[in-house]
């Protein structure tokens, strides 16, 4: 939480937070700044004081919307910039860039750098405020355990924010469940009225245009993958593919807030009309973990640890694993969840490779479930996947509840 951020400062040795970039689909500095219309700005943040938004003049009514401290970047005339640093436009920027720290009585030590911006010009910058400033160390993370620590447990309004995306999240799954099976069949075929099939891509069209009129966005596009596409677990699906019966769809949703807010993540498998008894059987597998998993869930407890026993159960099943082998594109082939919030991925992580200690299950984190089963040389896969929260008293809470029917009846 926000409250922890001065705590994780301290604990990593660093004095300051220096956010860049716009203040729509950057997650960092919407959590600061929410997703007022703010384009470009920076965000500075000294150990023990509330962080100041410095902003362009343009912009002064949506920056105040942050309700945060305000400093107009008008303070700094480009004009006078360009006299001081003899005509030199990244120099001049360099030096707005110091008498911004030392307004805020920054002169020396160690500033993480986060946001969105475009790479060549922000490195500039920092290199040459680096050597304006001797006394400045500018550090970035691989692994962030400050910032993505604090977002990692959530407020409660953050918490109802994402619960909001989940109920949009579900009415659009509805909305595509009605829309596929209001048509007839032909020829093991979903087809229109004139007999021409319905394909991915115009299924996929739809759902953006469901979450349009929610007014959320969809920024990193929509799973939606059939037969064999459904067995490569990151497969967006083949737009001219037809709809066909008795074939697994993985329908993997994740979209966010308008101007990048709060992220949901879920994912249904379907079998159009009708489970071959092998799709049948992989579903029931894949349910049966996930059931497991849901009955085992500690407060608390490492996120790993559920990585490890989805292993453990679908390895007991027959199933090769990435713990039996890290490479294997069959079988089990990915983590079992991940946090999100203003990021569809984010902390805790439950890779059993690639997480830390503080990768738990604590009150107020948010989290995905999603085990699954991949088998593209058998024109199937299946991933059942709903996201929970961890309540202040240590309970599980799903978010957005819906049928884990695998067979959506047709005509």
């Amino acid at each position: 939480m926000k409250s922890d951020l001065d705590k994780f400062m301290k604990q990593h040795d660093i004095d300051v937070l220096f956010i860049t970039g716009a203040a729509q689909h950057n997650p960092a500095m919407i959590y600061f700044v929410g997703t007022a219309h703010v384009s470009d700005a920076f965000l500075i943040k000294k150990r023990g004081k509330a962080p100041v938004l410095f902003h362009y003049p343009m912009e002064r009514e949506e920056a105040a919307k942050s309700g945060l401290p305000l400093t107009s970047l008008s303070k700094y005339p480009i004009s006078e910039l360009l006299k001081d640093a003899g005509g030199n436009y990244l120099d001049a920027m360099v030096l707005r860039l110091k008498r911004m720290l030392e307004d805020l009585d920054i002169r020396s030590g160690r500033v993480a750098i986060y946001g969105k911006d475009e790479i060549g010009p922000v490195y500039a910058m920092i290199n040459g405020l680096e050597k304006l400033m001797p006394g400045i160390q500018m550090i970035g993370f691989v692994r962030d355990e400050i910032l993505s620590n604090a977002m990692m447990t959530k407020e409660a309004d953050e918490i109802s924010h994402i619960r909001e995306m989940g109920r949009i999240t579900t009415a659009v799954v509805g909305k595509t469940a009605d829309y596929i099976t209001g048509h007839k069949t032909s020829r093991e075929t979903v087809v229109h009225t004139d007999g021409s099939p319905v394909t991915i891509g115009e299924v996929k069209n739809l759902i953006n245009l469901w979450l349009a009129e929610f007014g959320v966005e969809n920024p990193e596009g929509t799973i939606f993958a059939i037969g064999r596409d459904a067995g490569i677990p990151h497969s967006v699906g083949t737009p001219s593919d037809p709809l066909k019966l008795g074939q697994t769809i993985v329908y993997d949703i994740y979209p966010c807030q308008a101007g990048g807010g709060y992220f949901y993540d879920f994912t249904r498998t379907w079998s159009l009309g009708y489970a071959t008894d092998e799709v049948q059987a992989l579903y029931d597998q894949v349910k049966q973990v996930y059931d497991t998993l849901v009955s085992e869930l500690e407060v608390n407890a490492p996120f790993s640890r559920y990585q490890d026993r989805t292993c453990e159960l679908f390895e007991a099943m027959g199933h090769p694993t990435i713990r039996t082998n890290q490479v294997t594109e069959v079988g089990y082939v990915h983590s079992v969840g991940h946090g999100i919030g203003l990021k569809v991925h984010e902390k805790p992580w439950s890779s059993t490779t690639n997480s830390s200690p503080t990768d738990i299950l604590a009150p107020g984190a948010a989290f995905t479930l999603e085990p699954g089963l991949y088998y593209p040389d058998r024109g199937m896969g299946v991933r059942i996947e709903d996201s929970y929260v961890v309540t202040p008293d240590g309970r599980f809470e799903i978010l957005a509840d819906y049928p884990k029917d695998l067979i959506l009846p047709l005509k």
